[in-house]
């Protein structure tokens, strides 16, 4: 029988341990996606400014495709963890490794042979658009790669070990580091070299979470076909609907830089150094949703329905502080900013409205994100899927169209921020709603040990 940790202790303690540790990791993979735009601002071209920006939403549609697969691993490898099931955890992880591979291929070769066709769909034209189809050209085919190292870590995560995890993306975030002026400026590479660097680092975190995942935890289990076919449903039914919520943002995003694109590349560079600099000042509130999921997901198989609720009010006031915090720093270091990255009129005039002006609107995207994990740990996600795609389209999108239309590229952003308030405001009431709701009806996951207490009615096992 496993001891399921989140199931015991504090669970502000464990929200702290568990974010921290993720948050660590996004900081370093963000911060060196930073540190590449950083170098390529020193290159004194624009347009390589906008073609990161443009490549970098539409790998941002494979990441959103990458992330939804790792969130169905992690909620039934967590889940059965709480049960005391570590046979069916190895089961659920080893069968969503093959599963998430094998969609990561097919999709990466799709966008590798539309990626030109794709980037002009988002507003890329002219030297930008070369640039962006060189630089999205070399990171697709290492898209599968990537995926295997995020559903490796993310089943590690799910098991309360959040150090291993982290290291893998401190790992592959260092190799980054240092591969980036070498292959830039020392060979003489450019755009490519960041690419070629980013390429690497994903080969280093998926060595790094495959040791843990299988040489530490031996949490894989090679299953026959017949299970691997049995483990489709389940995996399909949280995995389907958390990728489609996951393509909600970048959807979202899609719009905001195609807006954006009329203003020309002066705005699409300022709103593309926004793009890498919002994840690491908020790496913690992006952390926050891989975070809270393994401990919601063992208390939900525990049956222990109080501390859920206790885990989500945790979250919402963790990110309030946090958001607090990022909004002052960002204001006192708005100029540097825009010193550091040598920003023309068009991209330091957005860079200083949006850390004056916006960055309080990142609470309520925060608060979805307590609640889209919520949802898919307590195995309802296609309610995740309706609130995101509400954010984005009864949302973003008309405030995005109308905020250009009436104050310019700077009503871009302010729309953008509007989009999120109503529609994170409504989804952190409907996760504490469907908790309410779930403890009413729940009974015992068949072969659970007897420390383990019932759960949810419904989520049954494929074993």
């Amino acid at each position: 029988m496993t001891q399921a940790k989140f199931t015991r202790g504090s669970t502000m303690r464990h929200v702290l341990a568990m974010t921290g540790a993720s948050a660590t990791g996004l900081i370093a993979m963000f911060g060196v996606d930073l540190v590449d735009m950083y170098f390529l601002t020193l290159l004194d071209d624009h347009s390589l400014v906008a073609a990161v920006g443009y490549a970098g939403t539409l790998i941002y549609f494979l990441v959103s495709v990458s992330i939804g697969l790792q969130i169905a691993l992690g909620a039934l490898v967590a889940r059965a963890e709480g049960a005391h099931r570590r046979d069916l955890a190895g089961r659920y992880c080893g069968n969503g490794l093959l599963f998430n591979f094998l969609v990561s291929m097919l999709i990466s070769v799709v966008a590798w042979f539309y990626l030109r066709e794709l980037l002009s769909l988002l507003g890329a034209a002219g030297p930008a658009l070369e640039y962006a189809q060189s630089y999205g050209g070399i990171l697709l085919p290492n898209i599968p790669v990537m995926v295997l190292g995020m559903s490796a870590a993310a089943g590690v995560r799910a098991i309360g070990d959040a150090r291993r995890s982290m290291w893998a993306t401190l790992i592959g975030s260092a190799v980054n580091a240092a591969l980036d002026p070498l292959f830039i400026f020392t060979f003489g590479w450019g755009l490519e070299g960041a690419a070629v660097a980013s390429v690497i680092s994903r080969w280093a975190v998926l060595l790094v979470a495959w040791r843990a995942v299988y040489h530490v935890h031996r949490l894989p289990r090679r299953g026959s076909l017949r299970e691997f076919r049995t483990d489709l449903r389940p995996l399909l039914a949280i995995a389907g609907p958390a990728v489609l919520t996951n393509l909600a943002t970048p959807i979202g995003n899609s719009v905001v830089l195609r807006t954006m694109s009329q203003f020309g590349d002066g705005a699409v560079a300022g709103a593309a150094i926004l793009g890498r600099i919002s994840p690491v000042a908020f790496a913690a509130v992006f952390a926050l949703s891989g975070a809270v999921g393994p401990i919601i997901g063992q208390n939900a198989g525990a049956g222990l329905f109080g501390r859920v609720r206790e885990t989500l009010v945790n979250a919402l006031v963790f990110n309030a502080g946090y958001v607090l915090l990022v909004w002052g720093l960002l204001w006192l270091g708005s100029g540097l900013i825009v010193s550091a990255f040598s920003a023309e009129p068009a991209a330091a005039e957005l860079i200083l409205f949006y850390c004056h002006a916006l960055v309080w609107a990142f609470f309520f995207n925060g608060g979805l994100f307590v609640a889209n994990a919520s949802f898919n740990n307590l195995h309802h996600p296609h309610w995740a899927t309706a609130f995101n795609f509400g954010k984005v389209l009864l949302g973003i999108v008309p405030a995005v169209y109308l905020g250009a239309q009436w104050y310019g590229a700077r009503g871009v952003l302010a729309g953008e921020a509007v989009g999120m308030v109503v529609f994170g405001l409504f989804g952190a009431v409907a996760s504490f709603a469907l908790v309410s709701r779930l403890e009413r009806d729940y009974q015992p996951l068949p072969g659970a040990g007897l420390a383990a207490a019932p759960r949810v009615a419904g989520l049954r096992s494929s074993s």
